[in-house]
C-alpha cells in the first residue's frame, strides 16, 4: 500500500503541470507548479497522520489551499485522492480522510453531493472489487455516507438522501464485517431528516410488519423514531400498533437483550431502550414496563450485559421519574441486584459500575436543585441499600456538595434518627450467596446488623462535615460534632431543654464497641476541623478553634450532672486537673503579643489533651500537670529573673527536677504515641515553638527512640514472614466479615499447603525422637531382627491414636509459635510507625533551628536508620522510615541553606567526624548508603567553611596573620587536614575495582569547594603513575580540559571580594601553574589566548589590593602567583609594581613592632640631655628631608653612643659630606637594583653622608661603625681612589665623588656579601673596644629579635639582617648559609649581562683584599 501511494503521489505531481497548462487558468510555470503541488500533496499525507493536531491543521491548510484555486486541477484531485482515502488498509486513516471529505463538502457547496456518491460506488465497486479488498471497500462506502451525512448537507439533497438510505441498506447485508453499524447510521440520519421527507423515506426504511419491527433493535428503534416524529404517517403505513402489549414482552425483552450485548464493549446505554423507557412514560405505563420487562424479563436471568442495562437504564431514568415511581425504581430487584453486584465485585479483575451509577446520580442532583423532596428520597434510597445492615454505599460518597440546603439538613436529621433509633424494615437489605451458605443465627442477628449500620451512619456524618463550608453550615457542624462528643462520653440521665442531645433516646441499647467506634468518629471530625480552622480561623465564632468549643461543651455537660453523666466518672484529682486546665487556658488567653504564637501552640496542647480526658483519664491527667508545669515555667522564664533570690530550699528542688523542656518532650512522645493525625499536627505545632530551647538531654530522648541499636535484642527475635501470608490473613480477615469471597475454597486450600510447608520446615529434633519413640513403641519400623508378622488391628488401632495425638500436640505448638512470630510482627510495625511520627519532631527541629550546634548531633542517628533500612527495607512500614529519613536528611539537612555558625568549641571534633564519615562511606557495601555517608561529610565541610575562629585574648590587638593563608585565616576549615581526607578516598575510588564511592560523589565535593579539587590537581597532576595512564593524546586533551575548567572558574570569580573566593582565586592560580609546568615540560600544543586574557583582566584589581594596607600580606601572596603565570606567558611584570611590592612588604615585615619599639624608652623627664656642639647642630638642621625613603627602626641608645664616641675619637661628621653627583644612568640604576636583591637599601645619591646616612647604613652594610671610625685609614693616592671606584660599581654600590673617602665605608658595607663569615677584615683585626655590659646587650637583642646568636663582637647591624632575610622566603638556613647563594645569584645575573666585566673587577677586588689584610 505504502509503494501504491507512493506511485500515485509521483503520478499527481506529473500531472499537475500539464493539467494546468491545458485548462489555461494559470501562467504555464512549471517550476512554481511542482513546487506548489509538492506543497499541496503533503497535506494528504498528513490528514492520514494518528495525532489529531496535525489532522485537523491539515484539514484546514488544504482547505485554504482550495479556495485560493477553486477552479484548479487541485479540486480534483483533492476529491480523488480523499475518496481513494476512504479505503486504506490502515483502519485509522479512513475516519481521517472522511472528515476531510465532510469539510471539503461543507466547505464548497457547489459540488454536487450525487457526483460524489457515485465516485465513492464507482471507486470501490462492491460488485467488481476483489475477495481481499473487500472489506476495505465496504468501509469505504460506509465512511463515504456518513462524510455526506457530517458535512450537513445530506438531508437537504432528497435524490442524495434516498442512494445513501439505498446504500446503507445494502451495506447492513453485510453484518460479519460491518455488524450493526449501518443500521446505526441509518438512525442517525433519520432522526435530522426533516418531516416533509419523511412520507418519502418511511416506506423504504420500515417495512408494516411488526415482526420486523420486533426481529432487530434498529428496526425498533427506527420505529420508536417514526412514531416520535410523524405517527400520522406511520399509522397510516402500519395502522394502530400496540407495542407495549403483554404477548410482545418476550420478543421486546430479546430485542433489549440484543442490544445490551451491542454495546457490551463500549459501556453505554443503548438508545432503543431509552426511547421504550420514554414510550412506557407517555403511555402511562412505566410500572407495567418497569416490572414486567425489566426485573421480570432482564433480571429473572444472570446475564450481566442485561443487568448493566437495567443498572443504566434506572440511573437514566431518575430525572424523569415522580416521587412515587422513584419509590417504586429504589426498592425493587433491580437496586439489590445493583448492591449485590456492588458487594461482590472488589477483586481487581472485575468490572465495577458504581463510579457510573455515581455520575448518573451526580447529574441528578445537580438537575433537580428547586426540587430538594426528590433528592433527598434518591439519597435515603441510595444509603439505605444495606448488606446485612451495612450500606453498599461508602461512607465517604461525596454528594454533600451537590445537595441544597433543605435537603442536606434532612439527610443529616434521617442519619441521626436511624443511628438513634434503627428502622431495618426501611432497609433494602440483601445477602449474598455465600453469606446464605454460611448463614448462622447466633452470629447473624439484629444487634450485628444494628452495629453494623451504626458504625456506617457515625462515619457517614463525619464525612459529610469534610465536604460543607464552613461559613455557610457553622451551625450544622456544631450539631454533628456535639452529637457525636455527646454520644462517645455521656449519657442522658433525665432531659433538659438546655441540652438538646438529652432527648434522643435509643430504641435498640448502644454496645460498648458502638461507643469506641463514636469516640473514634469524633477524633476524626475534630481532626477536620482542625485542618478547616488552620487554613480559615477568621472563619470560626471569635476566631476561636473548635476544640475550645467543644471543651465549653463539655464543661457544660459536666456542670449538669443532675442530666448527664460522663460514662467514666471523674475522680477528685481528675476533676481538678480539668479546673486548672480552664483557668490555663483563660491565662494562655491574656498572653502577651510576643509570646502569643507560643501560647496559641500550648493552648492546643492543652485543649487535645483536655479532651482526651473522657477517652483516657487517668494518662491525660498525669500529663495536663506535666504540660501546665512546662507552660509556667516556658513563659515565666524572664519574669522569673527580675524577681528576689527565692530561699535556698526552693533553689534546691528546682536544681533537682528536670528542665522543662526535656518533660515536655517526653509528654510529647507519649502523645506520639497514639495513632492520631491531628495529635501529631499538634505535636509538630507545640515542638516547633519549643525547639529554640532544646537541651542535649531532651534531643537525647528522641534519638532513644529513633536508635535502632535498642531494639536489637527485640528484632533478633522477629522471623521475617512472607507478604503474601499477610495479605492471606488480611483476605481472611475480610472474608469472615463479609464472608462474600468467591474463592473460599482454593484459599482454603491453600491455607492446609502452607500449613504442611510450615509443618515440615518446622519439625524439630524433639519432635522427631517422640515420634521414632511411638513407632517403635508400636512396632511400626522393620528392623533385622523383627519378624516377619504384621500388626493387629488393635495394636494398628493404638497406633494411630498415639499418631494422631502427636501429631495434634505438634500443630498446637506450630501454632503457638505462628501467633508468637505473628505478635512480635505487629509489634514491630508499631514500633516503626511511632518512629516515623517522631521523625516528625526532627524535621521540625532540622526545618526551625538549622543552625542549632545540636542539629550536627543527628547526622549518625538519621545515617543508622538509613543503613539499617537500606538492609531490611522488606516491610511497608521500613520503606516508610527509610523514604522520610532520607528526605529530612537530604533536604532539611544536607541541601538547607542556613547551617550551624557556632562550632568553634568543636572544630577538631567535626574534622574528626568528617574524616570517619569519608572512611564509612569508603567501607559500605552499598553505593546508595556510602552517598548518604559523603553527603554527610559535605554539609560538615560546608559548615566548618561557613564558620570563622574567634579571636583568642591572649593574641596581640595589633598582630594579623602573615603569610599566604590569609584568605582562609579566619575559616575554621583547615585544608591541610581535609585534603588528604578526600585525596585518600579518591585514590581508593581510582585503585578499588568495588569501591561503593562513585563519581558523582566527587563531583558534588568539587562542585561545592572548587578549592579542594585545585588543590587535588596540583598533588595528582605531576603523578608519575598517573602521566602513564594515558596516551600523549588523551593527556594533551585532559590537560586542555582542566585548563579549560580553570579559566572558566577564573573568569566566573571575577574580581574575589570574600575570604572564600580569594581562596579560590589563589588555588586557580596554583593550579594554573601547574598546568603550565607541565604544558612546558611535555612541549604540549595548547592554546593559551583565553587564559592570558583572563589574567590580564584582573591585572589593575589585583594591583589595587596590593595597596591596601589591611590585605597586604593574602594579596601580595596572590599577586605574586599571579605574575608568576603572567611571565610563563611572555607577559614581564612592570618594574615600578616590582618596587612598590617589595617597599610594602618590607614595611608589613618590620623585624622590631611599634609595641617593642617603645616598651625600652625612659620618659622624658627621666633623660638625660645630649650635648652636642654647635656646628653638629647647624648640619643637621641643613640637612635635606628624604621623605620618599622609608625610615628604619632605631636601635636606641647603643647607637647614639657609637656616633658620641666616633666623634670623640676626633672624627667630625662634615667627613661624609660629598658634592652633589650627576644624575644616573640606567646602567647605575641597574646596579642600584643589584644591590636591592643582595640586601642593601639603595640610597639615593645626591643624599649627603651625614649622621643620617650613618643610621641607615646599619641596615645595608654589616658593620654597625663608621667607615672612619673603624679603618681610620691613611690620605689615599689618586690611583687607589679610581681603582676603589671601580671596585664599588662591580659591587653594585652608590657611585661617590672622586674626593669623598668613602671607598672604605663602601668596602666594609659589600665586603660581608663575598665573605662566609659576615664580618669586615678591617673589624676583624681591629675590633673596637666594647664592655661587657655592652656585649650582653648585644647578645640580648640578637635573641629576642629570633637571629642566630653571634659573637660578642658581631656588630648589632649583621644581627638584624639576619632577622631579615628568613622573611624573604630563604627558609630552614640561618642567614649565614643563606649569603653565599644570593651573592652566587647576583653573580650569575650579573655574569650573564657583562662577563669581563664581573673578571676584571674579581681580579682587582683580590687584590684590595689583600692588601688591606697587611697589617
Amino acid at each position: 500500500m505504502v509503494a501504491l501511494e507512493m506511485e500515485k503521489r509521483d503520478r499527481a505531481a506529473a500531472m499537475a503541470p500539464g493539467e494546468a497548462a491545458k485548462g489555461g487558468a494559470r501562467p504555464v510555470d512549471r517550476q512554481g507548479l511542482l513546487q506548489h503541488s509538492r506543497e499541496f500533496l503533503d497535506f494528504f499525507w498528513d490528514i492520514a497522520k494518528p495525532q489529531q493536531e496535525t489532522r485537523l491543521e491539515a484539514t484546514e491548510k488544504l482547505l485554504e489551499y482550495l479556495r485560493a484555486r477553486p477552479e484548479g486541477s487541485e479540486m480534483k484531485y483533492a476529491q480523488k485522492r480523499l475518496i481513494a482515502g476512504l479505503g486504506m488498509g490502515r483502519e485509522t486513516a479512513r475516519p481521517c480522510y472522511s472528515l476531510a471529505l465532510a469539510q471539503l463538502l461543507q466547505s464548497f457547496e457547489d459540488i454536487p453531493l450525487c457526483s460524489i456518491l457515485q465516485q465513492i460506488q464507482e471507486k470501490h465497486d462492491l460488485q467488481t472489487v476483489k475477495k481481499v479488498m473487500k472489506r476495505p471497500a465496504l468501509f469505504a462506502n460506509l465512511f463515504g455516507v456518513l462524510a455526506l451525512f457530517q458535512s450537513g448537507r445530506l438531508v437537504k439533497d432528497p435524490e442524495a438522501l434516498m442512494k445513501s438510505v439505498k446504500l446503507l441498506q445494502v451495506l447492513a447485508q453485510y453484518y460479519n464485517h460491518l455488524q450493526e453499524q449501518p443500521q446505526k447510521a441509518l438512525v442517525d440520519i433519520l432522526s435530522e431528516v426533516p418531516e416533509a421527507m419523511w412520507q418519502e423515506v418511511l416506506p423504504k426504511v420500515l417495512k408494516p410488519d411488526l415482526n420486523s419491527i420486533l426481529g432487530s433493535p434498529e428496526h425498533l428503534e427506527i420505529f420508536l423514531l417514526a412514531q416520535q416524529k410523524v405517527p400520522r404517517h406511520l399509522e397510516k403505513l402500519m395502522g394502530p400498533v400496540n407495542l407495549l402489549s403483554d404477548e410482545n414482552i418476550p420478543r421486546l425483552v430479546t430485542v433489549l437483550k440484543t442490544a445490551a450485548n451491542s454495546v457490551k464493549k463500549e459501556r453505554k446505554l443503548p438508545a432503543v431502550a431509552l426511547d421504550l423507557l420514554r414510550l412506557a412514560l407517555r403511555e402511562n405505563k412505566f410500572p407495567w414496563f418497569w416490572n414486567e420487562i425489566v426485573e421480570q424479563g432482564l433480571m429473572k436471568k444472570q446475564f450481566w450485559p442485561a443487568s448493566y442495562l437495567c443498572f443504566r437504564l434506572l440511573g437514566a431514568s431518575l430525572p424523569m421519574l415522580s416521587k412515587k415511581q422513584l419509590q417504586l425504581v429504589m426498592r425493587g430487584d433491580t437496586i439489590r441486584h445493583y448492591g449485590e453486584h456492588i458487594v461482590t465485585a472488589k477483586f481487581p479483575g472485575q468490572f465495577k459500575f458504581a463510579p457510573e451509577m455515581n455520575k448518573y446520580v451526580e447529574s441528578f442532583l445537580e438537575g433537580c436543585q428547586d426540587d430538594p423532596e426528590k433528592q433527598l428520597a434518591v439519597v435515603v434510597a441510595f444509603s439505605s441499600i444495606t448488606n446485612q445492615g451495612l450500606p453498599v454505599v461508602p461512607t465517604f460518597w461525596r454528594i454533600g456538595r451537590l445537595l441544597s440546603a433543605p435537603a442536606l439538613k434532612g439527610y443529616v436529621a434521617w442519619l441521626q434518627d436511624m443511628f438513634l433509633q434503627p428502622n431495618l424494615d426501611s432497609l433494602v437489605d440483601f445477602s449474598t450467596d455465600n453469606q446464605k451458605k454460611a448463614q448462622d443465627a447466633s452470629i447473624h442477628g439484629p444487634e450485628r446488623t444494628v452495629f453494623r449500620l451504626r458504625k456506617w451512619l457515625i462515619l457517614r456524618l463525619v464525612s459529610i462535615v469534610d465536604s460543607l463550608h464552613l461559613e455557610k453550615e457553622e451551625a450544622l457542624i456544631e450539631e454533628v460534632a456535639r452529637f457525636c462528643f455527646f454520644h462517645s462520653f455521656f449519657e442522658t440521665k433525665k432531659p433538659t431543654s438546655q441540652i438538646p442531645e438529652t432527648g434522643q433516646r435509643f430504641s435498640f441499647p448502644v454496645e460498648p464497641r458502638t461507643r469506641e467506634v463514636v469516640s473514634g468518629a469524633f477524633f476524626s471530625l475534630l481532626q477536620t476541623l482542625s485542618a478547616h480552622f488552620k487554613h480559615a480561623p477568621e472563619q470560626t465564632q471569635n476566631k476561636r478553634p473548635w476544640t475550645y468549643r467543644l471543651v465549653q461543651f463539655a464543661d457544660m455537660l459536666l456542670n449538669h450532672s443532675r442530666n448527664v453523666s460522663p460514662l467514666t466518672p471523674f475522680t477528685t484529682q481528675q476533676r481538678q486537673a480539668w479546673t486548672q486546665m480552664l483557668q490555663t487556658l483563660e491565662e494562655l488567653e491574656a498572653c502577651s503579643s510576643e509570646a502569643k504564637a507560643k501560647a496559641t501552640a500550648f493552648q492546643h496542647l492543652l485543649l487535645l489533651v483536655g479532651i482526651h480526658l473522657f477517652k483516657s483519664p487517668t494518662e491525660s491527667c498525669d500529663l495536663l500537670g506535666d504540660i501546665q508545669t512546662c507552660i509556667k515555667k516556658s513563659l515565666g522564664e524572664k519574669t522569673r529573673r527580675t524577681r528576689s533570690k527565692a530561699t535556698n530550699r526552693s533553689l534546691l528542688a528546682e536544681a533537682q527536677e528536670p528542665p522543662w523542656v526535656e518533660v515536655l518532650v517526653e509528654v510529647l512522645l507519649a502523645l506520639l504515641a497514639q495513632p492520631s493525625q491531628l495529635i501529631r499536627q499538634v505535636a509538630r505545632t507545640v515542638f516547633g515553638h519549643v525547639c529554640a530551647h532544646l537541651t542535649p538531654q531532651a534531643l537525647q530522648l528522641i534519638l532513644d527512640v529513633l536508635n535502632p541499636e535498642e531494639s536489637e535484642d527485640e528484632d533478633d527475635n522477629v522471623v521475617v514472614t512472607d507478604d503474601s501470608e499477610k495479605q492471606l490473613e488480611n483476605e481472611e480477615d475480610k472474608s469472615s466479615e463479609s464472608e462474600d469471597n468467591k474463592n473460599s475454597e482454593s484459599e482454603d486450600s491453600e491455607e492446609e499447603e502452607s500449613d504442611e510447608e510450615d509443618r515440615d520446615g518446622d519439625v524439630d529434633p524433639g519432635f522427631r525422637e517422640q515420634l521414632m519413640a511411638v513407632l517403635q513403641a508400636g512396632k511400626a519400623l522393620g528392623g533385622v531382627d523383627d519378624d516377619d508378622e504384621e500388626l493387629g488391628d488393635e495394636a494398628m488401632m493404638a497406633l494411630d491414636e498415639n499418631l494422631s495425638s502427636l501429631f495434634a500436640e505438634q500443630k498446637l505448638r506450630i501454632q503457638a509459635r505462628r501467633d508468637e512470630k505473628n505478635k512480635l510482627q505487629k509489634e514491630k510495625a508499631l514500633r516503626r510507625d511511632f518512629q516515623i511520627r517522631v521523625l516528625d519532631l526532627i524535621e521540625v527541629l532540622v526545618t526551625k533551628q538549622p543552625e542549632n550546634p545540636l542539629v550536627l548531633e543527628l547526622l549518625d542517628p538519621l545515617l543508622n536508620i538509613i543503613r539499617r533500612s537500606m538492609r531490611t527495607s522488606s516491610t511497608k512500614q521500613e520503606q516508610d522510615l527509610l523514604h522520610k529519613t532520607a528526605r529530612i536528611f537530604t533536604h532539611h539537612l544536607c541541601r538547607s541553606r542556613h547551617y550551624c555558625r557556632d562550632v568553634n568549641n568543636c572544630v577538631e571534633t567535626v574534622s574528626t567526624q568528617v574524616e570517619r564519615l569519608v572512611q564509612q562511606a569508603a567501607h559500605q557495601a552499598d553505593s546508595s548508603v556510602a552517598l548518604y555517608y559523603f553527603n554527610a561529610s559535605l554539609y560538615l565541610l560546608r559548615v566548618l567553611k561557613g564558620n570563622t575562629r574567634k579571636p583568642q585574648k591572649k593574641e596581640k590587638a595589633g598582630t594579623k596573620p602573615k603569610g599566604p593563608e590569609v584568605a582562609q585565616a579566619a575559616s575554621c576549615l583547615d585544608l591541610n587536614i581535609v585534603t588528604p581526607i578526600y585525596s585518600s578516598a579518591l585514590s581508593s575510588f581510582l585503585t578499588k575495582r568495588n569501591s561503593p564511592l562513585t563519581i558523582p560523589m566527587f563531583l558534588s565535593l568539587f562542585s561545592r569547594h572548587p578549592a579542594q579539587a585545585c588543590l587535588l590537581l596540583q598533588k595528582v597532576l605531576p603523578m608519575r603513575e598517573l602521566r602513564l595512564c594515558f596516551e600523549d593524546p588523551e593527556w594533551e586533551q585532559l590537560t586542555c580540559q582542566i585548563l579549560a575548567k580553570v579559566t572558566e572558574n577564573l573568569r566566573a570569580l571575577g574580581e574575589a571580594q570574600s575570604k572564600s573566593e580569594q581562596l579560590k582565586s589563589r588555588s586557580s592560580l596554583e593550579l594554573l601553574n601547574v598546568l603550565f609546568r607541565i604544558i612546558n615540560h611535555e612541549k604540549l600544543t595548547v592554546d593559551l589566548t583565553v587564559v592570558r586574557d583572563v589574567l590580564q583582566s584582573k591585572q589593575q584589581y589585583l594591583q589595587h589590593r596590593v595597596r591596601q594596607k589591611e590585605q597586604v600580606a593574602g594579596a601580595s601572596r596572590l599577586y605574586d602567583i599571579y605574575w608568576q603565570a603572567m611571565r610563563v606567558l611572555g607577559v614581564p611584570r612592570p618594574k615600578s609594581e616590582k618596587k612598590d611590592a617589595k617597599e610594602v612588604l618590607s614595611a608589613t615585615q618590620s623585624p622590631v613592632s611599634m609595641k617593642r619599639k617603645k616598651k625600652g624608652f625612659l620618659p622624658e623627664t627621666k633623660k638625660r640631655k645630649k650635648r652636642k656642639s654647635e656646628g653638629t647642630t647647624q648640619e643637621a638642621a641643613a640637612k635635606p628631608a628624604a621623605g620618599d625613603q622609608p625610615q628604619p627602626p632605631s636601635t636606641g641608645k647603643k647607637r647614639k653612643r657609637k656616633k658620641a664616641k666616633a666623634q670623640g675619637e676626633g672624627t667630625p661628621a662634615a667627613e661624609s659630606l660629598s658634592p652633589e653627583p650627576p644624575a644616573k644612568t640606567p646602567k647605575l640604576q641597574k646596579n642600584r637594583k643589584l644591590s636591592q636583591v643582595n640586601g642593601a637599601t639603595p640610597v639615593a645619591p645626591m643624599e649627603p653622608m651625614d649622621r643620617k646616612h650613618q643610621k641607615e647604613l646599619p641596615q645595608n652594610g654589616v658593620s654597625g661603625k663608621s667607615p672612619q671610625s673603624a679603618l681610620q685609614p691613611p690620605a689615599k693616592t689618586p690611583k687607589l681612589q679610581k681603582r676603589n671606584r671601580k671596585l664599588s660599581r662591580v659591587n653594585g654600590a652608590t657611585p661617590v665623588a672622586p674626593s669623598e673617602p668613602a671607598v672604605e665605608k663602601q668596602y666594609q658595607k659589600e665586603l660581608p656579601q663575598k665573605e662566609v663569615s659576615g664580618k669586615s677584615p678591617q673589624s676583624a683585626l681591629q675590633p673596637p673596644a666594647k664592655t661587657p655590659k655592652l656585649q650582653k646587650r648585644n647578645r640580648k637583642l640578637s635573641q629576642v629579635n629570633g637571629a642566630t646568636p653571634v659573637a660578642p663582637s658581631e656588630p648589632a647591624v649583621e644581627k638584624q639582617y639576619q632577622k631579615e632575610l628568613p622573611q624573604k622566603e630563604v627558609s630552614g638556613k640561618s642567614p649565614q648559609s643563606a649569603l653565599p647563594r644570593k651573592k652566587a645569584k647576583s653573580r650569575l645575573s650579573l655574569a650573564n649581562r657583562s662577563p669581563s666585566l664581573l673578571q676584571s673587577g674579581a681580579k682587582k677586588k683580590k687584590a684590595q683584599l689583600r692588601k688591606a689584610a697587611k697589617p
